[in-house]
């Protein structure tokens, strides 16, 4: 009688600490982990995502920031996280995916499923509005001129921004001198006081006021086609450099490996009905709304194409 008793206990316990089936999914609040402060333009768009999520799956969807480490942080709470879809992150791509490569931390790309991208932010080659270079082409030929005499902020040593210059010396020849800063207020008081003579920097809401203000002035943008809202700033491979097109920021959503794809499938279609929804893409900012909704595939085809090309100058950042 008492084995059977323990029998019967242990498989209750088996029983409720069970996985949830997909069928089952979700039977709890889902915690978005994001690894930036509070308030910012990517939390605004985790928090926008999360009470759509939270309308179309039913249950409670927490936000939690957990900046710091070049978003490191938040990561390894993710991977060392239960697979089940109650917990997953911000995929701020390429940095989510660049870091490991760099850096010796406990994850790599293989360690997230990507769910869908959110927003995708372009980057932007500007200078300050008074500044004597007129467009890309003087900028781009004084560089040509003045080996690594021009200076370009970036927002860290390790990003997007920063391996796309070493891309241009090392592919293209044309070298500038990167200095990284801690965030975009910084490059704008870089800018603005004249302490570097350019910024590579995602083109986020408050760059846009800076441009509009006639503060800064766009010389050229990071994606492969123009985009509608800097309609008459070239793109990078126009001017002559059809590689340097990654530094586009991916925001999207991803959940550890091992999650089932069922649940992935799930959220994906959420995610999907989220982004066609007129109010959800106007809290996001429409302008960083893919015009086709990236799901999980394409969003695993970007992460690897990135880790393809960022690889090997990845490699030599980390050998220093």
């Amino acid at each position: 009688m008492r084995l059977a008793w323990i029998a019967f206990v242990a498989a209750l316990t088996l029983s409720c600490s069970a996985p949830d089936t997909p069928d089952e999914y979700p039977s709890q609040e889902i915690t978005v982990l994001v690894p930036y402060t509070a308030g910012g333009p990517t939390d605004l768009a985790a928090r926008a995502m999360g009470a759509h999520l939270e309308k179309a799956l039913g249950q409670p969807v927490i936000v939690e920031n957990l900046p710091g480490a070049s978003g490191s942080e938040a990561y390894q709470e993710l991977v060392s996280s239960d697979p089940d879809g109650h917990t997953l992150a911000l995929l701020a791509a390429p940095s989510a995916v660049v870091t490991p490569m760099i850096q010796d931390v406990p994850y790599d790309a293989a360690s997230f499923v990507p769910i869908g991208v959110i927003t995708e932010v372009p980057s932007v080659l500007a200078v300050g509005g008074d500044s004597e270079f007129r467009d890309a082409t003087a900028f781009l030929d004084a560089a040509r001129q003045r080996p690594g005499q021009l200076t370009v902020g970036v927002p860290g040593a390790t990003t997007s921004q920063a391996i796309e210059l070493r891309r241009l010396a090392s592919e293209y020849g044309v070298q500038v001198t990167s200095v990284p800063f801690n965030g975009n207020a910084e490059l704008i008081q870089a800018v603005l006081g004249g302490s570097v003579d350019a910024v590579l920097i995602n083109v986020s809401a408050d760059i846009r006021a800076q441009f509009d203000a006639g503060a800064f002035r766009p010389l050229a943008i990071s994606p492969a086609e123009r985009v509608e809202y800097l309609p008459d700033v070239p793109t990078l491979a126009e001017l002559g450099f059809p590689e340097l097109t990654y530094s586009t920021s991916l925001f999207g959503l991803g959940a550890p490996a091992g999650t089932p794809p069922e649940i992935v499938s799930r959220l994906e279609a959420a995610m999907r009905d989220g982004l066609a929804d007129p109010a959800v893409r106007q809290q996001l900012d429409e302008a960083y709304v893919p015009d086709e909704f990236i799901g999980a595939d394409a969003f695993r085809g970007r992460l690897d194409e990135i880790v393809r090309v960022y690889g090997p100058v990845a490699q030599q950042l980390k050998d220093g």
